[in-house]
């Protein structure tokens, strides 16, 4: 019996898949697959590091279950989706001769889960995968929705595809194995949630921030609540035309400061959320749409998470504020050359605003820039 504490249903029709969260399900993700996908042969992607700790065991579990597979160990780190390397996993899949009928298995973060499933949804025109998220940040954000993708010296995701998963293993006993920095970056994508349009959960947060981050029980139920507030938004918006722009509450700052150092680890993605969550809300405050004092709230739970809240807490010398503003201006939120920034009426208030003055943006940097 599989040791599975929380399930979330991603009800999409023929696309629809489950999301399962345990302590175990990379050991007994073999017999899981096996029964859920028979005959089927597997194209494991991973990264370095993430072969160290968690490989062996999904291997040993493929290996019971009497399965086949081949695996592709990619370099870690942001930098890994690129184009070379969406060149070496679908040659890779390619020469382990995989058909279009067997699967991809994503094992790693949202930089192997991103790219692995870009690389699914254009290999023989289109693989299955399977994401099996080893970071925070992957288990409640980038595995669930079939966002896939890798970046582009314009800017990051804006090469990709919408391709659902066919089922996501989110192994708790992954997150034991994070580096601490690693494990507060995704915690910036679950404070999101709340920010959004659950303020109970950002205030649930607070009281529960200590035991997330110690492994109670609270992180499993974070987890599941993060995953069944994501599938609840791609139902409804799967392709992103509509609401499901608000997941990207404070991405428009954070991609725009990940361009502007690198996508090294100057800045982790989750970090640069973090940062840009704080300056959405100032800005919101800022053209008088949002109370002042929820910015500070927001910094100071961030901060309490050992996040970066301020343009100050990068590492380095950051570009011109005009090198910023070119970056926001390739967002994929941009319509017709118009910005648009998810803004905030308050804590657990957030909206689309479209067509925002790009100088009150650059005013507003500006500032933040001198503090």
């Amino acid at each position: 019996m599989a040791s599975i504490d929380h399930t979330v249903h991603v009800a999409l029709g023929e696309r629809a898949y489950d999301i399962l969260i345990g302590p175990k399900l990379i050991d007994e993700a073999g017999a899981l697959l096996a029964e859920k996908f028979p005959g089927r042969r597997y194209g494991i992607v991973t990264d370095e590091t993430v072969a160290k700790a968690q490989l062996p065991r999904l291997v040993a579990g493929l290996e019971t279950a009497g399965l086949s597979y081949d695996t592709i160990v990619l370099p870690a780190g942001e930098a890994t989706k690129s184009y070379a390397m969406l060149e070496r996993v679908v040659e890779g899949l390619l020469a382990a001769k995989l058909e279009r009928g067997d699967l991809v298995i994503a094992l790693g973060g949202g930089v192997i889960g991103d790219l692995a499933g870009f690389a699914a949804s254009i290999t023989r025109r289109g693989m299955d995968f399977v994401q099996i998220p080893t970071s925070l940040l992957a288990q409640v954000d980038s595995s669930v929705g079939g966002k896939t993708g890798i970046n582009s010296p314009h800017g990051k995701n804006l090469v990709g595809a919408f391709h659902q998963p066919k089922l996501v293993l989110a192994d708790l006993s992954a997150l034991d194995t994070l580096a601490p920095r690693q494990f507060a970056a995704g915690y910036a994508e679950v404070v999101k949630y709340g920010l959004i349009d659950d303020p109970d959960f950002f205030e649930w947060l607070e009281a529960n921030r200590a035991e997330i981050f110690a492994g109670g029980p609270a992180r499993g139920e974070a987890i599941a609540r993060c995953c069944a507030h994501k599938a609840r938004v791609v139902i409804e918006d799967e392709k992103e035309t509509g609401v499901r722009a608000l997941l990207n509450l404070g991405h428009t700052f954070g991609h725009a400061l990940e361009k502007d150092t690198g996508y090294s680890d100057r800045l982790l993605h989750g970090e640069g959320v973090a940062i840009g969550m704080v300056l959405a809300h100032g800005f919101s405050s800022r053209l008088g749409l949002a109370p002042g004092q929820d910015s500070g709230r927001v910094a100071a739970h961030l901060k309490l998470a050992g996040l970066p809240t301020t343009l100050a807490d990068i590492p380095g010398t950051l570009g011109s504020t005009d090198v910023l503003m070119a970056a926001i201006a390739q967002d994929k939120k941009v319509t017709r050359g118009a910005l648009t920034f998810i803004l905030t009426r308050g804590i657990g208030q957030a909206f689309i605003e479209k067509n925002v003055d790009p100088e009150k943006v650059r005013a507003f940097l500006e500032e933040k820039r001198s503090i």
